[in-house]
């Protein structure tokens, strides 16, 4: 396998990001995950990546600079995993931005940003005291953000996510779709393996860099789903 550059992972022990290491290793990537937790170090590496301790939320624009130097690429899979609005906002949208930011400052063009389908839209849909606002705002802020940069970005879309095993095939949906999907959890189902075959496939294919893509499982296979 042909020896490529340093992808960093941040959000480095989450469900996608311990499915994406492994995938980028094996093509050749040396894969940096950031953590915030020593005691996942191990389960990183046994991922197949470099575990870094540096805990996002409070990291500043320069820590992260530090830490993206000499990187090809930054995939952003973090997230705050419900909780307080507050450390919602702080992780998924105000991090997220530093993260471009630093990507930018250190001259990391490429950047994955593992959002949802309804980004886009569930802001102007959702009731603002529903439980899932806080979440749906920072994604769409930090999304709408990262169009903003200069930065060579994927924004990739999933629906509802599983556990089941990647059928590496999916369903490509524009936001009216996404937006629209009111179908039985089974046909808006984004299996978490297909997600981090998608990471993989954008990074080593170059493909879909300035797009946003919203994507279900489905009978497409990704690298014709996904230019």
């Amino acid at each position: 396998m042909a020896e490529r550059g340093t992808v960093i992972i941040i959000g480095g022990h989450g469900k996608i990001a311990l499915l994406a290491a492994p995938k980028l290793a094996d093509a050749g990537y040396d894969v940096r995950s950031l953590i915030r937790n020593p005691e996942h170090a191990d389960d990183v590496r046994a991922a197949g990546a470099q575990p870094v301790l540096l805990d996002i939320e409070s990291a500043g624009t320069a820590a992260l600079e530090e830490a993206f130097a000499g990187a090809e690429a930054v995939v952003f899979s973090a997230g705050a995993g419900g909780g307080s609005p507050e450390r919602t906002k702080a992780v998924d949208q105000d991090a997220a931005i530093r993260s471009m930011e630093a990507a930018q400052q250190a001259g990391v063009a490429r950047y994955v940003m593992v959002s949802y389908a309804r980004s886009e839209t569930d802001i102007r849909t959702l009731d603002p005291e529903s439980s899932f606002y806080p979440y749906a705002a920072a994604k769409h802020h930090a999304d709408n953000h990262l169009r903003g940069t200069s930065l060579d970005y994927t924004i990739l879309g999933p629906g509802k996510l599983t556990q089941e095993p990647a059928s590496g095939k999916v369903r490509v949906v524009d936001v009216d779709e996404a937006a629209a999907a009111q179908e039985s959890p089974e046909a808006v189902a984004a299996s978490r393996e297909n997600v981090a075959e998608a990471i993989r496939h954008v990074l080593t294919q170059q493909a879909a860099v300035r797009e946003t893509v919203n994507f279900f499982d489905g009978e497409t296979p990704l690298p014709e789903a996904i230019r």
